[in-house]
């Protein structure tokens, strides 16, 4: 065999194993090739429109506000059974509480409740019956170029609230009542019954902060794979 037919044997052997080694069923996948993907694709930069803000703007608005009522629940609950009206009243300010003032700083969003029978007088606003309707779908909008707001009814639905908001001499003691009016001598927020809306929660956010919100809540996230044995 002559060196050149010899040359020449040897390199299409070599291109044949080459070949052979990339063919498509034994490509080597890669490790977390899936994960790699998802997270590819969430680093994408993204337009928000101006629905999705909107979407947002209630998404959040729920969070930030479902977050206090179930907090407020909690902790009033542990201050009633604890010592009485006397120990819950200091707490019933849900909007302050570090937890949900953390996540208001997430959002860049400023909450508060209103109501036309305002314990506290600072918190007094103009609301029309459509505002109060328990049935009423939350209010969502976008008042300037930065700032969104969310409004949604206040429903008295648990009845360790009527301890201090319900009727005086039937759910409120004279002793009680006499420690709420001590404190807030204008106090307008008794005669409320369960089901009935008693104000409004009323949310101011920046639009980064709602961005951002949208962001994080449509981020791919992957599953956990399940152990097969």
């Amino acid at each position: 065999m002559s060196p050149v037919f010899r040359r020449l044997t040897a390199t299409t052997l070599l291109l044949t194993g080459l070949l052979s080694a990339c063919s498509s069923d034994q490509i080597e996948h890669i490790k977390n090739g899936k994960k790699i993907a998802r997270d590819l694709e969430n680093m994408t930069v993204k337009r928000i429109l101006p629905a999705d803000l909107l979407r947002a703007t209630r998404w959040a608005g729920d969070s930030l506000t479902r977050q206090a009522d179930r907090e407020l629940r909690q902790v009033l609950n542990e201050k009633l059974q604890a010592g009485g009206v006397a120990a819950a009243l200091p707490y019933c300010r849900p909007e302050t509480f570090a937890s949900v003032d953390s996540l208001a700083r997430v959002l860049q969003a400023t909450a508060r409740r209103r109501t036309v029978r305002p314990r506290n007088p600072a918190n007094q606003a103009p609301l029309t019956p459509t505002d109060l309707a328990p049935d009423t779908a939350r209010q969502v909008a976008r008042t300037g170029a930065d700032v969104f707001t969310y409004q949604r009814p206040i429903v008295l639905n648990d009845a360790l609230c009527l301890r201090c908001h319900g009727e005086v001499g039937k759910d409120i003691a004279p002793a009680d009542y006499a420690l709420i009016t001590k404190q807030f001598p204008q106090d307008k927020a008794t005669g409320y019954r369960l089901g009935q809306a008693m104000g409004v929660w009323q949310v101011s956010m920046q639009r980064t902060g709602v961005a951002e919100f949208y962001t994080m809540k449509t981020r791919k996230i992957m599953k956990p794979r399940k152990k097969l044995f």
